[in-house]
């Protein structure tokens, strides 16, 4: 038989489910992600720990919080150890290392572009391309570069080459990747150079050719690679860059 005590224990974790469903559900439309401490939800909701932490299981179980020890409760999924793995190698990450895994991703994403893209998908790829290289800034002109390269992936159709994207991708928020980007689109007429590259991208993913969509995006890739090495090479003997003001003589 079960005595008083357990059934107030189970009347009390379900009403805290029901609570903090309301709660998390009021939460998460909020943007809020963490919630408050055990201490702070037993207060609140006048209930014993005991049923809290039965309530809670259950949510855990469900998927809709997760909790680690030290870092309390959290709305939603944990990040997973890759994602923490990725975190802590972006920012060691090197300029030839994105250019390699590049060189090795998407050429393979512009090949399957070819064979699935949409219309839409081209459509949006010329868009992208125009404001790409009539954007008035190195900041946006990256932003729209990234979300040209993207499109070409999304049109992949494959979801695990598109996340293997993804965390290339994030390799543009990184300081040294921004600031190798935006000197080397300063060099004259590499705008109208990767102009040409993504033209020539589109309409080999337009014609459903995909072997020339795979080599297009490997020249392309390749002169990024080549001007990155030629301005290092300037800049380790000292040479100004090619964009650069010509220095003041004294008089």
């Amino acid at each position: 038989m079960t005595g008083a005590s357990d059934l107030s224990q189970t009347q009390g974790a379900n009403f805290a489910l029901n609570e903090l469903r309301r709660m998390i559900a009021s939460s998460a439309a909020g943007g809020t992600r963490k919630l408050p401490t055990e201490r702070e939800l037993t207060a609140l909701l006048g209930i014993t720990r005991h049923a809290l932490r039965q309530a809670l299981e259950v949510l855990e179980t469900e998927g809709l919080i997760w909790r680690r020890q030290g870092a309390g409760t959290w709305i939603g999924s944990p990040r997973s150890n890759l994602e923490s793995q990725i975190n802590a190698t972006l920012p060691g990450t090197t300029v030839e290392e994105a250019i390699e895994t590049r060189l090795r991703v998407e050429p393979q994403l512009a090949q399957l572009a070819a064979l699935r893209a949409t219309s839409d998908d081209i459509a949006r790829m010329k868009e992208l391309n125009r404001r790409s290289i009539e954007a008035s800034d190195p900041e946006a002109c990256e932003l729209w570069d990234g979300a040209f390269h993207r499109q070409i992936a999304l049109a992949a159709r494959n979801r695990i080459l598109l996340s293997l994207f993804d965390v290339m991708n994030r390799i543009r928020e990184e300081p040294f990747w921004q600031t190798t980007r935006e000197n080397a689109r300063t060099e004259p007429g590499v705008t109208d150079q990767v102009n040409i590259h993504h033209i020539a991208l589109i309409e080999a993913i337009e014609a459903r050719d995909s072997q020339r969509a795979g080599q297009a995006m490997c020249d392309h890739l390749l002169d990024v690679q080549h001007r990155w090495l030629r301005r290092l090479s300037r800049e380790s003997l000292g040479i100004p860059a090619l964009n650069a003001a010509p220095p003041v003589l004294p008089f």
